[in-house]
């Protein structure tokens, strides 16, 4: 059972990064097909283990708007599309649609972006954000060189909303990037994440600079007098807007797949990035008959092109150390370029599946990447093996400390680092933790500042020798410290542009002065010691202790001595908890230096306990939501949907991570899907964000 829980814990984990990384920082990490896999895993082992349910990522759709731009409410909900992956889904698709004609066109791999003209003047563009509310990048947009500030024409409506993609044409990427290497710099990555980035500066001058196109291929909130989609093309068009060349009306669905399997055979001589096609009906009177789901119309698909394969050398397969000692193999690949990126690594997950890929180190692969950086190796070429290969044979100690290697427990697949305490790679990574938005979430505590705190080059003895030293950091400790830049999922050093391991000053100027990430470090700290005491209890990284059971623990106890001091029977009778997270407590607090940890962030003003707070069990549940179970599904606009289910506990209500016959309500935001389905069908009352919000209002006044 412990192995599920850990499954759950870590698949939660790296969606919750890949997501962030993609939406809010313009790095795409896996491909979405891969991300789909991992969803779909959690989402079964959710399902059969609702013992480990806790809030998860499962649920949410796109992405938050960032802090940096002022946010946008879009006039008109900015929907994602359903996706087709085989000819048979898109028929059935078809079907339920009932026929043609369809307008095709090449689904770009490219940053949603909506304007809005009032009286036919540019007046607003804003990214889509998570489809309600989107970033505000007007300055940035104003400085496409194709994008009209004003319509061309006469009689535009009095407020419009354009839909469409920004991107970079493929020949203008390259040409980009090899100025920036010819300046010495780093190049982007891929097409897709650089126009985000570009689109997101802070100085639109940066913008200019760029080479952004956009296309766009429809409009919100205007009732023209227009009967199809390869009509509103032309009227677009006539209003100096720029839409792609390469759309088609087809008669029939089998005319539809004929152009997807044409445009597919031609994606390699495409002027931009794509990544599938989208099919519309054309009739707009059918549109509206079609209507929409909550996140997407039914009157539109994707069909989302197969990930591109490539053949590669798999030079060398090697094991990382995870944050609970878990040892994961990872493959070493002669670089590539493949999806508009180059790659290097691959994972392997774990020994058994390196052996059911029936890989050999030294064989040539087959490589299955669509614009991920860790992609999938799907076998070997074994036509091609020459002798030379050999077989990969998991280490039996530990890459980065030397303890054996070995099974948590009988029948485990995975072999651990039993050496948690001195582990460099557990230590790296459990501090990476701790600044995550799971527990303290602490925005200068990232992977990079842990590696340098934890495994510098200079001086010799790190920063931290474990947690306990974290809220003890000073100036002093941090200026002098030189560190090796390291892959987060490798663990490997990262190189600079001349192939050199790649070495920086973290926490100091040139000068020797502090850098604005050690006192910023510093000062989130210091913010730290009085946040919630259940981000305190998660940031000691007790296996299966999540925000969820961290909550309901902190709730009833009110002080980290009092649930440490707690028996297995009692922590086990708390809502949510259960026998196995008991005892995973008991056997944490059973370690002496761990022991060490809860006192040195005691001393050192950590707030480990409830102000107010009466003891175990004293508080009462009040306020309107007493006694109500209650699901949040989907994204929020007002809020985050953590902050949501913060509002529903501080009102005496429980978050509940799955809906049942005792739900009382569910509060259903853009994206929601099962839960949101599962209400439905069990007739329990669904609310809007808007209602949610006004009944909290009222339990204020």
């Amino acid at each position: 059972m412990s192995n599920v829980a850990e499954r759950i814990e870590e698949l939660r984990s790296q969606i919750e990064r890949y997501r962030n990384a993609y939406y809010l920082e313009n790095e795409t990490l896996v491909s979405d097909a891969e991300y789909d896999l991992l969803e779909k895993e959690l989402r079964q082992l959710e399902a059969e283990h609702p013992e480990f349910a806790q809030e998860s990522p499962t649920q949410r759709v796109g992405g938050a708007a960032s802090e940096v731009f002022s946010p946008v409410r879009h006039r008109e909900q900015m929907l994602s599309l359903d996706n087709a992956f085989s000819e048979d889904e898109f028929l059935a698709w078809a079907q339920r649609v009932e026929g043609g004609p369809f307008l095709c066109e090449p689904k770009i791999d490219g940053l949603a972006v909506s304007l809005t003209y009032e009286n036919g003047v540019l007046t607003k563009a804003a990214t889509r954000g998570d489809g309600e509310v989107g970033e505000d990048v007007t300055a940035n947009v104003l400085t496409i060189k194709s994008i009209p500030h004003r319509l061309s024409g006469t009689s535009h409506p009095a407020v419009i909303e354009i839909r469409g993609e920004v991107f970079y044409g493929i020949n203008d990427f390259a040409e980009l990037n090899a100025s920036i290497v010819a300046s010495a710099g780093k190049p982007f990555s891929n097409p897709r994440n650089s126009a985000s980035g570009s689109l997101r500066q802070k100085d639109p001058s940066v913008t200019a600079s760029r080479p952004l196109r956009m296309l766009v291929h429809g409009f919100a909130l205007w009732e023209g007098q227009i009967a199809s989609q390869s009509a509103v093309y032309e009227q677009l068009r006539q209003w100096g807007l720029p839409t792609t060349d390469r759309f088609e009306v087809k008669a029939t669905a089998s005319e539809a797949y004929q152009y997807i399997q044409n445009l597919n055979q031609q994606r390699a001589q495409i002027e931009h990035e794509i990544d599938g096609v989208v099919i519309k009906v054309d009739s707009l009177s059918r549109q509206q008959e079609l209507g929409k789901t909550s996140r997407a119309p039914r009157w539109a698909i994707a069909y989302k092109f197969p990930p591109e394969q490539v053949n590669t050398k798999l030079l060398d397969i090697r094991v990382s150390i995870g944050r609970t000692g878990r040892a994961t193999p990872f493959a070493v690949l002669a670089p590539v370029q493949v999806a508009g990126s180059e790659v290097e690594f691959a994972t392997l997950h774990n020994q058994d599946q390196v052996k059911s890929k029936g890989v050999l180190i030294g064989d040539t692969i087959v490589l299955r990447k669509a614009g991920d950086v860790i992609p999938e190796i799907l076998g070997p070429v074994a036509a091609l093996r020459d002798g030379s290969e050999r077989v990969f044979e998991m280490p039996t100690n530990c890459p980065e400390c030397g303890t054996k290697l070995a099974p948590a427990a009988e029948g485990d697949v995975d072999l651990r680092c039993s050496n948690s305490q001195s582990c460099p790679a557990q230590l790296r990574e459990r501090i990476a933790y701790i600044g995550s938005r799971s527990a303290l979430d602490i925005e200068a505590l990232g992977y990079v500042s842990a590696t340098a705190l934890t495994q510098p080059l200079s001086p010799l003895e790190p920063a931290l020798v474990s947690e306990a030293d974290l809220f003890d950091l000073t100036l002093e400790r941090l200026l002098p410290i030189k560190s090796l830049v390291l892959d987060a999922d490798t663990g490997l050093p990262k190189h600079d542009a001349a192939g050199n391991p790649k070495v920086v000053d973290f926490f100091a100027k040139k000068d020797g002065t502090a850098a604005e990430v050690a006192l910023k470090l510093l000062a989130n700290l210091e913010e730290a010691k009085t946040k919630p005491l259940w981000r305190i209890l998660v940031s000691l990284s007790i296996r299966h202790v999540g925000p969820v059971a961290a909550r309901s623990l902190c709730d009833h106890f009110g002080s980290l001595d009092a649930v440490f001091g707690a028996s297995i029977e009692e922590l086990s009778a708390v809502e949510g908890v259960g026998q196995t997270l008991a005892q995973s407590i008991h056997h944490w607090y059973a370690e002496p230096w761990h022991k060490e940890i809860v006192e040195r962030w005691r001393a050192a003003g950590v707030q480990l306990e409830i102000p107010g707070h009466q003891g175990p069990g004293s508080v009462v549940k009040t306020g309107i939501f007493a006694g109500m179970s209650i699901v949040i599904t989907g994204s929020m606009t007002s809020m985050t949907r953590e902050e949501a289910e913060a509002k529903v506990i501080e009102q005496g209500g429980k978050a509940a991570s799955s809906v049942s016959k005792k739900t009382n309500f569910v509060v259903a935001g853009p994206g929601a899907g099962s839960k949101l389905s599962k209400a439905e069908e069990l007739g329990i009352e669904v609310i809007d964000e808007a209602t949610f919000l006004a009944r909290l209002g009222d339990s204020t006044k």
